[in-house]
């Protein structure tokens, strides 16, 4: 893999300033139909924190695959498919809708190995969200980046056979809703062409993190109060075209929660809460 010194990029650090203003909010409400009105110092919901800081490379500072050339956390890869493969998250106090956040990310570590399809590279980062009253969330994203295929191959499914709880849509439209939220412009989520002919997936990718959006908003509905703790990991990739579900089941340590298309499992995720007495 010809990539610049690992050990040089472990460890670097960012801080970048941001927030979800009232109208970014609304938006988001009306792309993921949350039901509580949103004005500015409402709560905000968990996991909207990934509106708040925006990428905000030139358009012709791009790749050909719609993601920023250079970045100061991310290494320069011969690997060219780039996957926000899952993360996991602690919460500490509520962010606000129109919030002064402030977010330090740090590279935690690049391993490099041999997959089932050939080479592939993990880069773990970890992100500190902090506003106004201190730290609010602390968050480790992993991100997978492997070669192109000749082909689509797909992993194993996996059957789903726990309980339906709700359905989403996976259009065109609501893919787009959602880069347009998180100004992300990696085009297998809307150039069906470039997905197929470059990427060789048979259809639009459904956004991952639009799917544990979707989970926690599901989760939160369930229990009627935010977790403490929530991890996602994606299993298998769902394409635009029919409708996604959401099954979820208790345990005595917390909720089991995913998402499946046409009966397999694609992500998975997991939330524990604080007890109540």
């Amino acid at each position: 893999m010809d990539m610049v010194n690992a050990d040089a990029w472990v460890g670097r650090e960012t801080v970048t300033f941001g927030g979800v203003s009232s109208q970014a909010a609304h938006q988001a409400q009306a792309t993921l139909g949350w039901p509580s009105a949103l004005n500015n110092d409402s709560i905000l919901p968990p996991l909207w924190h990934w509106f708040a800081f925006p990428t905000t490379a030139a358009t012709d500072m791009l790749k050909e695959d719609g993601h920023p050339q250079a970045s100061d956390l991310l290494p320069p890869l011969s690997l060219r498919r780039r996957m926000w493969a899952g993360g996991s998250l602690s919460f500490h106090r509520h962010i606000r809708v129109g919030e002064a956040l402030e977010r330090r990310s740090r590279v935690r570590s690049i391993v490099e190995k041999e997959g089932s399809t050939g080479p592939m590279a993990l880069v773990t980062l970890d992100h500190f969200i902090s506003g106004k009253s201190g730290l609010a969330v602390e968050e480790r994203q992993d991100i997978v980046f492997l070669d192109i295929p000749d082909t689509y191959t797909p992993p194993r499914k996996k059957p789903v056979t726990g309980p339906v709880v709700d359905t989403f849509e996976t259009s065109e439209k609501s893919l787009f809703r959602f880069s347009a939220l998180t100004f992300n412009a990696h085009r297998i989520h809307y150039d069906l062409q470039y997905t197929q002919d470059v990427e060789h997936y048979p259809g639009l990718v459904v956004h991952g993190p639009l799917q544990a959006v979707l989970l926690m908003q599901n989760a939160v509905r369930h229990k009627g109060r935010h977790p403490l703790f929530f991890d996602f990991r994606g299993m298998h990739p769902m394409f635009s075209g029919s409708n996604g579900s959401i099954g979820l089941e208790d345990d005595d340590e917390g909720t089991d929660l995913w998402t499946s298309q046409e009966g397999h499992l694609c992500m998975h995720a997991r939330a524990v809460w604080e007890q109540t007495q």
